[in-house]
């Protein structure tokens, strides 16, 4: 597989919260460290996706937010 995102962040799949539209994706890429992602259930289902699966967070985005308190 060839993408173009430049951050791809090789994962555990630890949680699947599975809507009628959309399914929540949570991937552990460290040990304690998690990211959420949103996809269609649809994805989610022509993915395969279960809990312990192996999986890839790939980020692209057009700017980045960064806040401090």
């Amino acid at each position: 597989m060839k993408i173009s995102a430049r951050n791809v962040l090789p994962g555990r799949v630890v949680a699947l919260t599975k809507g009628p539209v959309t399914t929540e994706v949570v991937l552990e890429i460290a040990p304690g460290v998690q990211i959420t992602a949103t996809i269609t259930t649809h994805s989610a289902e022509q993915l395969g996706l279960k809990e312990g699966d192996k999986a890839y967070g790939m980020i692209k985005a057009s700017s980045v937010m960064v806040g401090v308190d």
